[in-house]
């Protein structure tokens, strides 16, 4: 083995054991002895499943959503230990593993097969033994599964939701009539408010496709061409790593739609040149952390979440799709300026030009590897469903992968691909199910209005505190629930107070990206920010540090939520091109301000004073009000003036930082 094979093998040990420490998702068995066979024939057979019905039509929604989740939980405990970490001792699946994962598939398909019995004698009450035995295994598998391979914040929370609906009479607050055991589980398990609900619905029909798009993607090698690209385009100016990491993460996250595996993947690259170039291994880790994240953001894919967004509030996807435009534009300008004014600050240059990808070469050669995606956009923009964008990718992405050899299939690829696609979607179908279970109990129990009127009463009926209270419950469940499973609670719970109070008026399309947002940038808001730990890793850098920082460049985050609820213009809400367009100019401009002060330059390095002004010109810039955003323009031009006449930056005991060797 060569000293370069050697060092590739020890930098992918050291990915897999982050991903498996920081996320839950990757901690699977890797040697699964004589039951390979079987995980690679419930594997492929799921995703043929799914390419099927989305060809030929989808089943009805329960025997979809059964055989979707019933397959999903066999696979999840063939292929996740009951215990982190102890699948590097076993050699093999343990029986009582095996057990559970074909009592998974027995609960399963027994909905699957006796629907039409089942739709029948469960609403009039006349539900057997049988039924109530396979309900009450089907809400405990679901439980365990998701504990297995999501992890156990979101099982806790399940838990205690399901705690009240049995003991809804006791409760001191929000007491309702509470439920029997027998009768919870019929509910949770044998109807389409809970784990069969909408989760599970809009996962069985659109999120798994889009999921196998995205691992069809990385087999085609996007994944360097998006790195190429991007250290093309922005690789030689000011702080050039960290830009060219910023834009490939954005590119990559909108595919892979996981905060943590885009960090760990992208910055196993990206992180090392970032502290070579002379960033600090905070800053380092901490922009790849801000930037992975903020590729759930990003249009045309966003995430699993987004497409509950568009089913939850009946709004088609290509709408929500253009909505989220220019506010993930501006949050990636947040990042990218951020970026920017550290690398002015520490002396920061760009990389020669002779060490970068060119241009041309990149997209003459490779720029047909984007037609994908751009396939999906117009398709969505078109009119047509979901279903049919994620056929028309999926189908892009194989025949292109023809064009080159070095990614064309073989068929033994295929089946590694069609593997795959369903193993990346066994934490989201997880996921889906428990969330489904708590937002069943919130319908079941009236939990949500009575939530809601809560944080309206809490908040004295003050829109903006509103918000807040808002936003920390979103953040807060965002640190123990994967996006999403936190969109669904906080979707169920949170956003109906924006939505419900008359004197509001926040649209409904406003209320739920709120949240969505908040749920999201949880990822990398202290002190558990998940994809700032993994970044840490790879930078050895101080955790909580890396995520103070991944906070202060995408602080964005923090702030356009609040600007599209009171300027809904800027989701494309009541707009006119021209006040859109002055909308987005002054809002970039205030993305600029914040930026500056938070880094602590604009065009010279900033005193306390001039931080402050900058900082405050900012927020005056992301108002709607026109006066307001000529004053912001304003203090930010003095500050400009200032520094201009400040010769250097004597005095700031700011000290050049030297480039690091890794």
């Amino acid at each position: 083995m060569t000293k370069q094979d050697t060092t590739q093998t020890q930098n992918q040990t050291q990915d897999d054991s982050l991903l498996e420490k920081y996320d839950r998702e990757s901690a699977y068995r890797k040697k699964l002895g004589k039951w390979a066979w079987v995980v690679s024939f419930l594997a492929i057979s799921l995703t043929l499943f799914h390419l099927y019905t989305a060809s030929f039509g989808i089943l009805r929604s329960q025997m979809q959503g059964a055989i979707h989740v019933g397959t999903a939980l066999g696979l999840i405990f063939l292929l996740y230990p009951v215990k982190k970490g102890i699948q590097r001792k076993q050699k093999s699946v343990p029986w009582y593993d095996v057990i559970l994962a074909f009592t998974s598939l027995f609960v399963g398909y027994y909905f699957a097969f006796f629907l039409d019995e089942l739709t029948v004698r469960i609403p009039r009450g006349n539900a057997t033994e049988l039924d109530i035995i396979v309900a009450t295994l089907g809400v405990l598998l679901v439980l365990e599964a998701t504990r297995r391979c999501v992890g156990l914040p979101i099982v806790v929370i399940a838990t205690l939701f399901m705690i009240y609906a049995l003991y809804g009479q006791q409760m001191p607050f929000f007491p309702h009539r509470g439920f029997t055991w027998e009768n919870l589980v019929i509910r949770l398990y044998f109807s389409t408010e809970a784990i069969f609900g909408t989760p599970i619905q809009v996962s069985s029909k659109f999120i798994f496709l889009f999921l196998f798009f995205g691992v069809l993607l990385i087999k085609t090698g996007i994944g360097q061409f998006f790195n190429d690209l991007a250290f093309a385009a922005t690789g030689r100016y000011t702080g050039g790593t960290a830009k060219a990491a910023v834009a490939a993460s954005a590119l990559q996250g909108t595919v892979t739609g996981s905060s943590v595996a885009n960090t760990v993947s992208s910055g196993s690259f990206t992180i090392p040149m970032m502290k070579k170039s002379g960033f600090k291994p905070e800053f380092a880790a901490a922009a790849e952390a801000s930037a992975s994240t903020g590729g759930q953001l990003m249009p045309p894919i966003m995430g699993a979440a987004a497409f509950l967004l568009a089913e939850y509030t009946r709004i088609p996807y290509s709408q929500v799709m253009l909505a989220a435009l220019i506010p993930a534009l501006l949050y990636f300008t947040g990042v990218f300026m951020g970026v920017h004014f550290e690398s002015k600050r520490l002396g920061i240059k760009g990389l020669p030009k002779e060490l970068l990808p060119d241009i041309k070469e990149v997209i003459l050669r490779r720029g047909y590897m984007i037609l994908p995606l751009v396939l999906i956009f117009s398709t969505l923009l078109m009119g047509f469903s979901p279903i049919r964008a994620a056929l028309v990718g999926i189908a892009t992405a194989f025949v292109l992968s023809f064009f080159r050899k070095e990614t064309r299939f073989s068929f033994r690829d295929i089946l590694e691909t069609l593997e795959q696609g369903a193993r990346v979607a066994l934490p989201v179908i997880a996921a889906c199910a428990t969330a489904g279970i708590i937002a069943g109990i919130v319908v079941i129990t009236g939990l949500g209005g009575k939530i809601a009127g809560g944080i309206i009463n809490l908040s004295g009926g003050v829109l903006f505190l509103t918000l807040i209270y808002t936003m920390f419950a979103c953040i807060l469940l965002g640190m123990g629930l994967p996006t999403t499973a936190n969109y669904v609670v906080t979707a169920s719970i949170a956003a109906p107070a924006l939505v419900s109070h008359p004197d509001f008026a926040v649209p409904v399309l406003a209320a739920h990206l709120f949240v969505f947002y908040f749920g999201i940038v949880a990822d990398i808001t202290p002190p558990v920010c998940l994809a700032a730990y993994a970044g840490s890793g790879i930078a050895r850098s101080n955790p909580f540090m890396t995520g103070v920082t991944a906070v202060k460049l995408a602080v964005a985050a923090y702030i356009i939520p609040y600007i599209f609820v009171f300027n809904p213009m800027l989701i494309l809400i009541d707009y006119t091109p021209l006040l859109l367009a002055l909308a987005v100019l002054t809002a970039l401009f205030g993305m600029v301000g914040i930026s500056s002060a938070l880094m602590g330059y604009l065009i010279r390095r900033a005193y306390v004073w001039e931080r402050i002004i900058l900082f405050v010109a900012g927020l005056l810039l992301i108002s709607p009000n026109k006066w307001v955003d000529l004053a912001g323009l304003v203090l930010i031009a003095l500050i400009w003036f200032i520094q201009k006449q400040r010769a250097d930056d004597s005095g700031l005991n700011n000290k050049q930082v030297e480039p690091q060797q890794t």
